[in-house]
């Protein structure tokens, strides 16, 4: 399909992605997805392993306006989500729960970002490496080869990747759009998974909130649903500081600390662990507005979860207002 020419052309297969890809669809555009990823979802993820799976990336999300509940109620009467919990743990085993409900994918968090991508033309390990703007929109360059084209493009992948995308193409926006997505911060994550082969001492529903460092939140994916059989398959996220003081420190460093931080909630020893690291795990400085959209017949669009609001509903919402915004402009 290279060279082919699209209304749009999104870069990242992400809620944010996804859910704009969907509303332009709707309005009769023509909707290409690309995602240098082997599958869907960018941070709503799960990792199978000979033994087991587990959510590694967001854990749950909440639903606090009208739209995105809206949303939510949907996903549940189609059966892709469950209400998982309205509270977790404290360090000293005292169940902290608040009322607001938790919601996690039936089969794992990609469970949503799948369900978006039924319908649509997505193109996953394909890792776009430049966009350069043309007379008639916007050619997009992939790494190994090959050409797309589209009218408009809107990027979703984390802010920094973005900017190197329009880098690479010669690309610059308005001095003070450029200023506010340069200000854009993400703290990373170094996420382990551990599997236990006996049952783990995590108290029910299955997570720990430990806001200190160098662990921050342990979750059982065995009680969450997601992994089924015998034992447990445990996610464990260390804290931004600690995540960015040794991110590039060996596995088996990052390993040792995690695992032993987390031995008063595994109760059994790791028979396998694997680590990730998700550099742009959580945006801490965040762009002012839900997207950015320029005007014109070949507009260029930014959204994400680094658009006025963190969060899976931040990340949803950012998506919605860019196919508005570029709905507006195309239709």
């Amino acid at each position: 399909m290279a060279n082919s020419v699209f209304d749009v052309c999104v870069v990242g297969a992400g809620l944010s992605g996804l859910l704009a890809a969907r509303e332009l669809k709707n309005r009769g555009l023509r909707v290409l997805v690309l995602d240098k990823g082997r599958g869907v979802g960018g941070r709503l993820s799960r990792r199978r392993t000979d033994g087991g799976a587990f959510d590694h990336g967001a854990q749950y999300f909440t639903a606090r306006s009208e739209v995105f509940r809206r949303l939510v109620k949907g996903w549940l009467e189609a059966g892709l989500i469950r209400e998982w919990a309205t509270g977790f743990s404290l360090p000293d085993g005292t169940l902290k729960d608040d009322g607001e409900p938790r919601y996690s994918g039936v089969t794992g968090m990609t469970s949503v970002p799948k369900f978006l991508a039924q319908g649509l033309d997505v193109q996953v390990n394909s890792r776009v490496v430049k966009i350069e703007a043309h007379s008639s929109g916007w050619q997009l360059s992939l790494e190994g080869g090959g050409d797309f084209h589209g009218r408009s493009v809107i990027l979703t992948a984390p802010a920094p990747q973005s900017l190197q995308l329009m880098a690479a193409g010669g690309t610059v926006l308005p001095d003070q759009v450029m200023s506010d997505l340069n200000r854009i911060v993400y703290d990373p994550c170094l996420a382990l998974m551990v599997r236990l082969e006996h049952a783990s001492l995590i108290p029910e529903p299955g997570g720990v909130w430990l806001p200190g460092e160098p662990v921050s939140w342990i979750a059982d994916n065995s009680q969450k649903g997601v992994c089924q059989g015998a034992g447990s398959a445990i996610t464990i996220h260390a804290g931004p500081q600690y995540s960015r003081e040794h991110w590039d420190s060996a596995e088996a460093e990052v390993t040792t600390t995690l695992v032993a931080e987390s031995s008063t909630w595994l109760g059994a020893k790791p028979i396998e662990t694997q680590l990730h690291r998700w550099l742009y795990s959580h945006p801490s400085v965040l762009y002012p507005d839900r997207c950015y959209c320029q005007n014109g017949e070949t507009p260029l669009a930014l959204a994400g979860d680094g658009f006025g609001g963190a969060r899976v509903e931040g990340a949803a919402l950012s998506g919605l207002a860019v196919a508005d915004a570029i709905g507006d402009r195309l239709c």
